[in-house]
């Protein structure tokens, strides 16, 4: 009887073998959009508290609005409100921060996956999510009566800004997250909006408001994204104020992602 000599493998021939960034960035990105169907409460009640307060809204404030402004299309003006109370605060920052606490992200940390990537990864997620989130909205508005002065490609850019301002202000949610690990905290990021949406121009245009509340609307980036938007749906391709939009965002941006990725390199160092 002959016996089967089988080779010594060498440990360090044993290796995980990393499957590139863009790799990474999508297989996070795939897991948190794949969780979303048993997660539906972080998206549906934004939703639906979009809609109601769009109607709400402009069933009474409509006449008294458009009687004071001639010429002035009130449901247009409140379809931005409308979605950045849908998409505003949205984010995968409370699924993160509950692989926090079960121990896998600890986990994901032990493979080849790069860190920036889990980020990342939850970020394009993020994106995709807030895109979708403006379609109701957006439908809504065609159905009572909206018009996108800019076209179809307007209709494009609207939903895209959206998303662009949801991603900046996530960036908050996954700073609490990563720094404190906790969900309470996580799901009340979304209290810091509300001083920012309703001291501007959410509800009347700016040149109706006065005193301290107009000094505060012009410092308040919101109130350019409000108008970049609006500048879609009511006036076309205004593109001065687009860029202030952009600006606007991405100054938001820069703030959140600092603090954001700031608190990645935190809980790494005490992994």
């Amino acid at each position: 009887m002959t016996a089967t000599v089988i080779p010594a493998v060498r440990p360090s021939a044993i290796r995980p073998r990393q499957a590139g960034f863009v790799r990474d960035v999508i297989s996070i990105a795939g897991r948190a959009l794949r969780a979303i169907p048993r997660d539906t409460a972080a998206v549906v009640p934004p939703v639906f508290i979009a809609l109601f307060f769009f109607v709400v809204n402009i069933g009474t404030l409509r006449r008294l609005t458009e009687r004071s402004i001639a010429g002035f299309d009130y449901r247009a003006f409140m379809m931005a409100t409308a979605i950045l109370l849908g998409v505003t605060g949205v984010s995968r920052a409370p699924a993160l921060v509950l692989d926090v606490q079960n121990g896998y992200f600890d986990r994901l940390l032990l493979t080849p996956v790069r860190r920036l990537a889990i980020l990342l990864g939850h970020m394009l997620a993020d994106v995709a999510v807030a895109g979708a989130l403006t379609v109701p909205i957006v439908i809504l508005g065609f159905v009572l009566g909206v018009h996108f002065e800019a076209g179809p490609l307007g209709v494009l850019v609207f939903v895209l800004l959206a998303a662009l301002w949801s991603l900046a202000f996530a960036g908050f949610g996954y700073a609490i997250a990563l720094k404190t690990g906790n969900p309470a905290a996580v799901n009340n990021a979304f209290l810091l909006f509300f001083p920012f949406l309703f001291m501007t121009t959410s509800y009347v245009p700016r040149s109706q408001l006065t005193g301290w509340l107009d000094r505060v609307a012009e410092w308040n980036p919101v109130t350019y994204v409000l108008a970049g938007l609006r500048s879609l749906t009511m006036q076309g391709w205004q593109w001065s104020q687009l860029g202030r939009t952009l600006v606007a965002i991405a100054v938001v941006g820069i703030i959140s992602m600092s603090l954001c990725f700031g608190a990645l390199r935190g809980r790494l160092e005490h992994v």
